[in-house]
């Protein structure tokens, strides 16, 4: 398995973590009082940061457990990651999207950061598991 890969695998953990996290913590406040009036800003800036965080470290950890693939990508994990990335990045336009509608509609902060952040989270996991997948399968470029 190449740097990149591990990498991926990480990153896809990570992002699926940090969200189940934070939707558990937010489905427990919801029951009693209206989405809208939960306080969600700091458990959301806590999830996203502790997903940032466990990025750097991993990928740290990654790197010191072998130094000598953390520098190499060839042609094929380029391809991987450029395909992934394209793959995921409709998550992120759609959201961006839904998003300008809603504030056009002025809904409330709350769905529209919740929008924007499942967007992200939407967009990791998508290019995650496409770039897993290519590793796994086989990649043919087009």
């Amino acid at each position: 398995m190449t740097y990149e890969e591990k990498w991926t695998w990480m990153y896809g953990l990570i992002s699926i973590v940090a969200f189940g996290w934070y939707l558990v913590w937010l489905l427990g406040q919801a029951f009693g009082i209206a989405p809208t009036q939960i306080t969600y800003v700091v458990p959301m800036i806590a999830a996203i940061g502790s997903a940032v965080l466990a990025s750097i470290v991993g990928n740290i950890l990654i790197a010191l457990a072998a130094p000598k693939e953390a520098d190499k990508r060839d042609q094929r994990d380029q391809e991987i990651q450029r395909h992934g990335d394209y793959s995921g990045q409709f998550m992120v336009n759609l959201g961006g999207l839904a998003v300008l509608i809603m504030c056009m509609l002025q809904l409330n902060h709350f769905w529209i950061a919740h929008t924007m952040y499942f967007a992200f989270v939407g967009s990791a996991i998508v290019s995650s598991v496409v770039k897993i997948i290519s590793y796994r399968q086989g990649f043919a470029p087009c």
